[in-house]
């Protein structure tokens, strides 16, 4: 009687590592909650500060460019389902693609988290001209309050977004030292792809904030 071979296991269910949780998933959350907190303090700054400079607030809010930080902010948003690909890909065990490049299906983590990461270099990109056409208009950071909570803020989150760009590079380049694709390779791309939608959450409630509620 014929018997069919085993199935292969995915890079994220090797070892058993899957029947415990991972110390650095679990790590990774406890921090990114302390990071939740110095946001929220952030936020709490910005209100604070823009309740008593309701006339200061109006009228430099009047020369951000607002469709450009949408498109800018859809970027961002997007790459987060980018990410989340590649993190589907990882846990099933394909660290690249299968068959052509321009055949998305068969896109493997390495492609996914590439194009992750240059949607996170345009939203940078993206940030650094807005601020300069800011400082030409007379926006920085000693000539007000508003200023100041703008970069201080927005400065903040953009340092935020190029440490997971950082993260991806490191990702990606374990990928392509390592002989095979294992558990703990699985587990950092995981990890990273968690660091990555809190930063693009925080944009949003950032966007919100500062483009929309004027």
């Amino acid at each position: 009687m014929a018997t069919t071979a085993p199935a292969a296991i995915p890079a994220s269910r090797l070892h058993g590592h899957h029947d415990r949780p991972s110390m650095v998933a679990v790590g990774t959350i406890i921090w990114l909650s302390s990071e939740l907190m110095f946001f929220a303090a952030l936020f709490a700054s910005y209100f604070t500060i823009r309740a008593v400079s309701t006339d200061l607030w109006a009228q430099n809010t009047a020369m951000l460019d607002v469709p450009f930080a949408a498109v800018n902010t859809t970027i961002l948003v997007l790459s987060s389902l980018t990410c989340q690909l590649g993190v589907f890909a990882a846990e099933r065990g394909q660290v690249g693609r299968t068959g052509s490049v321009l055949g998305v299906k068969g896109w493997g983590l390495r492609e996914w988290f590439i194009l992750t990461y240059i949607m996170g270099a345009i939203f940078i990109a993206g940030q650094a001209i807005e601020y300069a056409t800011l400082i030409q208009e007379g926006i920085t950071i000693p000539d007000s309050a508003y200023g100041t909570m703008f970069y201080l803020t927005t400065g903040f989150h953009g340092i935020h977004v190029t440490g997971g760009l950082i993260a991806f590079l490191f990702v990606l380049g374990r990928t392509y030292i390592a002989r095979k694709f294992t558990h703990e390779q699985a587990v950092s791309a995981i990890v990273v792809s968690y660091y990555w939608h809190f930063v693009d959450v925080v944009w949003i409630g950032l966007f919100a904030t500062i483009y929309l509620i004027q």
